[in-house]
């Protein structure tokens, strides 16, 4: 695990989440929770077939919530999964709900007594969301929460690639 930046309890790092060693991952998931392209599909192949078994328990998931499985073979006991919203311009609520879905990933951690989490770069793979406007969301949503709750300990902003660690770091620094 290579570190880019830190502040307070917030991490931005360049790694592979699904090798990350914390309480729990999130996986930028579709509705059906049964696995896709991206990050979902990279945490269900790592994670193991036990995975999907439990995700189709669980009934889906609208965008902007979150749903707690186990981690099966991922170094992570938890995977959260959320659902991000699908870029339309920004005059379909999605900056809300993307906002959404960073506090109601963080509030299921806290419930379930999880300290370290990584989030990837929600919805700004193939659902389109600009880069540099989803990256001072998820800044601005961790930041509050972790100012607020105590019981998180770090939560890490995993960047897959140079233009998303860009994205974050000058989030953070815009932020302080």
């Amino acid at each position: 695990m290579r570190m880019v930046a830190n502040a307070d309890r917030i991490q931005i790092i360049a790694d592979d989440i699904t090798r990350l060693a914390v309480d729990a991952i999130v996986n930028a998931a579709n509705r059906s929770l049964l696995g896709g392209g991206g990050v979902d599909g990279a945490i269900h192949r790592a994670a193991g077939p036990e995975l999907l078994a439990e995700c189709r328990t669980l009934g889906g998931c609208d965008t902007g919530q979150a749903k707690l499985t186990r981690g099966y073979r991922l170094p992570a006991r938890y995977v959260i999964h959320t659902v991000g919203p699908v870029w339309q311009g920004g005059v379909q609520g999605e900056p809300e709900l993307l906002a959404a879905c960073y506090r109601n990933s963080l509030k299921l951690a806290v419930a379930n007594g999880i300290h370290t989490l990584a989030f990837p770069a929600i919805s700004c793979g193939v659902y389109g969301y600009p880069l540099e406007e989803a990256a001072r969301i998820a800044v601005r949503e961790v930041r509050r929460f972790v100012a607020d709750d105590q019981q998180i300990d770090t939560v890490f902003l995993v960047c897959f690639g140079a233009d998303v660690r860009t994205a974050y770091e000058t989030a953070l620094q815009n932020i302080r």
